[in-house]
Formats: structure tokens, C-alpha cells, sequence
């Protein structure tokens, strides 16, 4: 089992870090096209094995995609971060073309990878990638439902006391600020919906401070977060290796799911060792529809400035 992480950035590297403490992989392959900065931060994590009592292999290359070669699952991590005042949507032209460069190169050497993708704007480098791959639709997941839903579960935790392991709660549409939705009514304590112990008010709080929770971050370290985002990602590839069918909030692409075509969108999913196994349909208020759709005609706008560029 060989598990590749493409971009060696805070990110990629906490991704790869955690994935090599987990052991999910006999090896792990860290690239990232700056001369020595994947294999100087592979050689940092290989150090703490004596310390944490790990023995997977994990190698950085500088943009050598041969060493790839046989790998079961692959992280796309690649691209700018977020910087203070910007958007995720405003990252696209940059990334585009970075993330359709990577796929088409992991391919080349595992054909039968399946693809986690993280780079932002997510929605769409996601479908990007399916696009550009033209890959089984199951092999490709957007990383950003699993990270929202966990950054729901502390805020819900700051006001409840709750445990946020005894949370359950999910995030759903668009990894973006104004197009994902926290789902307040959907989310319990211990089975017990939390709308009993919260206020109307801090309900409100909640979902308001859960969609700009990467903002919040950037402002206040400077860049895009990357504990969380790579523990998430750990999370995601252990439920693949280890075909722990856990239930994640994914953004895969819809044919129909949730009223929508022709777009990937965060929805619950299984995910197993096929990668993205089954859609699950949630029972949403008519409100929660409407901002369904209205968050699915967001990303389909980023959507198409990948046609209009002639990206895909």
C-alpha cells in the first residue's frame, strides 16, 4: 500500500504527517515541486518514529512522479493558499491548471489511484478533476465537508460544553463561506437534537461562525489553516485503506442526488476502499432546499470560468 500526498505545503505535510503516524500505508510519498522542501519535511517526520513508534516509510521528491508509481490513494493539496481578503473562488485561475497538471501526472503512474482533492476552490477543483480525468465518479472526492462539519461540531462544543466526539453534525453544500449549510436541525448530542440545549440566538451564532470558520483562521494566523484540514484528510484516507465505510460529508458529483446535475457538491457519503460508495439522501425543509440550490448555482458559476478559460 503506497499513499501519495502531492504539495508539501502546512497542509499536505500535516496531511502526510498524520497519515504516516496512523500507519495506513507501508509507504507515503510527499511531493512538491520546491527543491527539498518535501524531501527536508519527509526526513522531520521520519525523525519522530523513534518518539511515536511508527514504521511507515515516508519519501520526498521534488516533482519526480515516477516514485507515485502503485499508489492507492493520492491527496491533491497543490496550488497558493488563502491569504487575508481572499476567497476561496478567487483562487481558481491560479490552481486550475496546477491541479489538472497533477491528476493527469498521478494517472500516468496509478491508473487505479483514487483521488482526494483538497486545493481550493474545492467544489470546482474537484469537478475539474473528474473532468479532466474523466475517471469512474466514485474515485474522485472533494475534501471540505469533512473539515466544515468538524469546525460545526466546535462551535456547537463552545456553546453546549458538549464533547465534540459526542457531536453529531454536518456541514453541506459548498466548501466556501457563503455556500456551505450547517445543518442546526439536523445536528444532536448523544442522539439529543442540540436546538434544546441552544438558544435561537446562539443557534444563529453557530451557523454563522461555523461558515466562516477558514476565514477566521486566515485573518488570524495569516494563511489557511492546516491542523484541522489535515487531520481531516487523514480521516477520509483511513476510511479508504481500512474500508471503514464511515459516513463523511464529501463533495462528489451529482447526477440527479439532491435535485442536481453535472456538479460536485458536498452531500453525506459513505466512503470505502471503492472511495466515494454511496450517497446518502438526507430529509431537508424546504428552507434547507432552497439553500441547496442557491449554494449549487454558486459553485456552477465558478464552475463554468473553467469552460470559459477553455480549461476543460
Amino acid at each position: 500500500m503506497k499513499i501519495t500526498v502531492i504539495g508539501a505545503g502546512a497542509v499536505g505535510a500535516t496531511a502526510a504527517d498524520n497519515i504516516t503516524r496512523k500507519e495506513l500505508a507501508e509507504e507515503v510519498i510527499l511531493l512538491d515541486i520546491k527543491e527539498g522542501v518535501a524531501e527536508g519535511k519527509a526526513q522531520d517526520i521520519s525523525q519522530t518514529a523513534a518518539l511515536l513508534g511508527f514504521d511507515t516509510k515516508i519519501t520526498g521528491v521534488t516533482n519526480d512522479y515516477e516514485k507515485t508509481a502503485g499508489s492507492s490513494v493520492a491527496v491533491i493539496t497543490s496550488g497558493i493558499p488563502r491569504k487575508p481578503g481572499m476567497t476561496r473562488e478567487e483562487l481558481i485561475g491560479t490552481n486550475a491548471n496546477i491541479v489538472k497538471s497533477v491528476a493527469e501526472n498521478l494517472l500516468k503512474y496509478s491508473p487505479e489511484v483514487i483521488i482526494l482533492v483538497v486545493s481550493n476552490p474545492m467544489d470546482t477543483m474537484t469537478y475539474l478533476t473528474l473532468k479532466a480525468t474523466g475517471l469512474p465518479k466514485n474515485r474522485i472526492i472533494g475534501m471540505g465537508g469533512a473539515l466544515d462539519s468538524s469546525r460545526f461540531k466546535y462551535q456547537i462544543s463552545q456553546h453546549t460544553g458538549a464533547s465534540p466526539s459526542d457531536l453529531n453534525a454536518i456541514v453541506i453544500g459548498g466548501h466556501g463561506d457563503t455556500t456551505m449549510i450547517p445543518l442546526i436541525k439536523h445536528a444532536t448530542w448523544n442522539s439529543i437534537p442540540v436546538t434544546q440545549f441552544l438558544s435561537a440566538q446562539q443557534q444563529e451564532q453557530v451557523v454563522a461562525d461555523t461558515m466562516v470558520g477558514g476565514a477566521t483562521l486566515t485573518k488570524l494566523i495569516g494563511t489557511s489553516a492546516w491542523y484541522a484540514p489535515g487531520a481531516a484528510i487523514a480521516r477520509m484516507v483511513e476510511s479508504i485503506v481500512r474500508n471503514q465505510k464511515k459516513l463523511f460529508t464529501a463533495s462528489v458529483y451529482l447526477e440527479g442526488e439532491y435535485d442536481e446535475q453535472d456538479i460536485a457538491l458536498g452531500v453525506p457519503v459513505i466512503i470505502g476502499k471503492n472511495g466515494a460508495e454511496k450517497i446518502i439522501a438526507l430529509q431537508l425543509d424546504d428552507e434547507d432546499k432552497a439553500k441547496f440550490r442557491q449554494s449549487a448555482e454558486a459553485v456552477r458559476s465558478m464552475n463554468n470560468v473553467l469552460s470559459e478559460s477553455k480549461i476543460i
